[in-house]
């Protein structure tokens, strides 16, 4: 059996063993003629010539090149072979893509460069672009729709409801003031179908359309919201909720006294309008019921002349007319006050006591 060589050996050769393995080296020359690269080989290309040096040093032969076949997966990439490819490409022709629908100031990338001088503390700055801004309103505004629940009423407004209906006149003027300025409370009292939840509607869709935060409730819906969270399954919390329903920045409540009487509805309401009281937060009320017949706590608030201003609405149920006479309505004069001239009186029969 051939012995090893010594590898603590350096400069020595003994014939016959190892042929010539332990000469020694030539000093390595670094002249630009002669420099070389050598690629490390990779951990793959290690463990497959493995067996192979070990065969060679057990028999003392040298291992070749041509002696170790490469793995099937090896490739060797020519930079010079990429390059003459990619210089072989028809620039030429090359057309970049654009967005026709993209901003014409930022090209679609949603924000600008601030011209400044080298050394200006804005100089490279970015600023969002108009495009930008105006994404971020309509996102905006679209999540106050979503949290407003106006979507079954977003068509009560202040262009399509008459107030040339006989008594709705003051109502109507007073809502429009509000809504110029949401400030205090409105408190709308009147039978069914005078237009108490139109004139609140249209106030809604006001404050929405001037970008103010808002949360309209037809107030048996809105205890039924506040339950919903003691569901096991339900994503959102009760103080969540009720937190948000008590310091929206305009609260309207409709259908008071329509809500189940049992003390949890009881008190939760009442601590919702008490709450509002206490900040003067801004919000409008809505009740066809008698204010006595209402919990003494949240009628008394409602009576304070300082800060709610109560408007009555004796008008007739505008359901019940028929679409002739409503045409009609529309195409009379009214004064102020509401009310018709003689000449338009006659023939309008009297109108129902409002239920209350």
């Amino acid at each position: 059996m051939p012995t090893l060589p010594n590898p603590g050996l350096k400069g020595t050769s003994k014939p016959g063993v190892g042929g010539e393995a332990n000469l020694p080296l030539a000093p390595a020359k670094f002249g630009a003629e002669n420099r070389r690269v050598e690629a490390v080989p990779s951990p793959a290309a290690l463990n497959f010539e493995e067996p192979h040096r070990a065969e060679a040093a057990l028999t003392g032969t040298s291992l070749s090149p041509s002696a170790v076949s490469r793995p099937p997966s090896s490739k060797i990439v020519r930079l010079a072979d990429f390059t003459s490819q990619a210089s072989a490409l028809p620039l030429d022709d090359f057309v970049p893509y654009v967005d026709k629908d993209a901003c014409p100031f930022c090209k679609g990338s949603g924000f600008l460069r601030m011209e400044a001088p080298v050394g200006d503390a804005n100089f490279g700055k970015l600023v969002p672009c108009e495009c930008t801004m105006a994404r971020k309103e309509r996102k905006a505004f679209d999540d106050l729709k979503k949290t407003s629940n106006l979507d079954h009423f977003r068509d009560l407004t202040f262009e399509n409801f008459n107030p040339r209906v006989p008594k709705t006149r003051d109502a109507y003027e007073a809502a429009l003031q509000f809504a110029r300025d949401p400030s205090d409370w409105l408190l709308f009292i009147g039978g069914y179908g005078c237009g108490k939840t139109h004139l609140a509607g249209a106030i809604a869709n006001d404050a929405l359309n001037k970008r103010i935060s808002l949360y309209f409730a037809v107030v048996p819906d809105l205890l039924d919201y506040l339950r919903a969270t003691f569901d096991p399954n339900s994503d959102a919390s009760y103080d969540e909720r009720f937190d948000t329903i008590r310091n929206v920045p305009l609260l309207i409540l409709d259908d008071l006294g329509t809500e189940n009487s049992k003390p949890w509805a009881r008190e939760k309401l009442y601590q919702i309008i008490n709450h509002r009281y206490n900040a003067k937060l801004p919000t409008i009320i809505t009740t066809n019921q008698d204010l006595d017949s209402l919990d003494g706590r949240i009628r008394s608030r409602l009576c304070d002349r300082q800060l709610c201003r109560m408007q009555l609405i004796q008008a007739d149920d505008y359901r019940m007319l028929d679409p002739t006479e409503r045409q009609r309505l529309r195409q009379s004069q009214v004064s102020r006050s509401g009310s018709f001239n003689q000449g338009q009186a006659q023939g309008q029969g009297n109108l129902r006591k409002p239920q209350n």
